[in-house]
């Protein structure tokens, strides 16, 4: 078989065994092949670890990223295949990656954080001494905690490692919260932007508050491997821009009344984050620390705080 035809199926192979991920990767894809060509043994190297190829009179090895296809010539004339895989731990991979420094880089490809995905949770409020409780002047704030629910789609994610198990992970999310009042009322934008009580003078079917705003988070992950799994802890901060917001009430008889506004909701929001998971399965929490509404404009003056709790689900593996 030529060398270029074997160069061209190999390569093939181990493209579709390969499997790893490469958007989020530091590769050095503009880095010039090297080769290394006499009569007895003939090397390509393209990056570090992105592709490589070795001939020599006994073997042909083709490496893509940490596998790798070896064919070996023996005495019966019929080759012997077999697919290596580099951990960073066998002889070979060391053999590969004497410079510490090129391992290093290895790693911190080899790390993937888990935030593109979706989530679902259940939102609610605290007031200033953390309670679910509303005042007296203010219990027209009170949710219906089982249908106060919110729904995230995070659509891009960057994993920053420090080793192969530790990084930073951040991205960008879309999250939408929905604020369903357990009494027969919804809220208004009263005299000076102050939050009041909106009466709808007969009785409704639902009321509710709806937020949509732009996440960023920022987040450290460490990966603990069990039985050939990881377990993921996360911690770290997200930042929020408001996009929309918007009221919803639905009557009894099925009239339908939706109104658009600002609300004196808070245009830009943040607050810690924490989440703990299995694989690409996670339960999460997130408390802002900046109140739902502007400064004195919040319901009797009050200050609210949002928190969800929720479970996620990534697709980043």
């Amino acid at each position: 078989m030529k060398k270029t035809g074997i160069i061209l199926m190999l390569a093939a192979i181990m493209a579709t065994v390969s499997g790893q991920e490469t958007g989020n990767e530091n590769l050095t894809l503009n880095q010039p092949a090297v080769s290394n060509d006499t009569s007895d043994n003939t090397k390509v190297v393209i990056g570090k670890d992105l592709f490589s190829f070795n001939e020599s009179k006994e073997a042909v090895k083709v490496r893509m990223g940490n596998r790798a296809l070896n064919i070996l010539e023996s005495l019966e004339g019929r080759p012997k295949v077999f697919i290596e895989k580099f951990t960073g731990n066998n002889e070979s991979d060391q053999d590969d990656n004497k410079d510490k420094k090129v391992t290093h880089s290895r790693y911190r490809r080899g790390f993937k954080g888990h935030w593109a995905g979706i989530e679902f949770g259940f939102n609610n409020y605290l007031t200033s001494d953390n309670s679910m409780d509303m005042p007296s002047d203010i219990y027209y704030m009170t949710l219906h905690s089982s249908k106060s629910n919110s729904f995230s789609i995070n659509f891009t994610q960057q994993s920053i490692g420090f080793t192969r198990h530790i990084g930073i992970v951040t991205g960008l999310g879309i999250n939408w919260n929905n604020y369903r009042f357990d009494g027969n009322n919804n809220i208004t934008k009263g005299t000076n932007g102050i939050i009041e009580e909106l009466d709808p003078g007969s009785q409704l079917e639902k009321s509710k508050l709806t937020t949509l705003y732009l996440n960023l988070p920022v987040m450290l992950e460490i990966q603990i491997p069990a039985d050939n799994h990881h377990i993921n802890l996360g911690g770290g901060f997200i930042g929020a821009i408001k996009l929309g917001s918007h009221t919803k009430m639905v009557f009894q008889d099925g009239d339908k009344v939706k109104s658009n506004g600002d609300f004196s909701l808070n245009l830009l929001r943040y607050g810690p984050t924490a989440r703990i998971g299995f694989e690409n399965w996670h339960i999460y929490a997130t408390y802002y620390m900046t109140p739902l509404f502007k400064s004195g404009k919040g319901p009797g003056g009050y200050d609210l705080h949002p928190f969800e709790i929720g479970f996620a689900f990534t697709f980043n593996d």
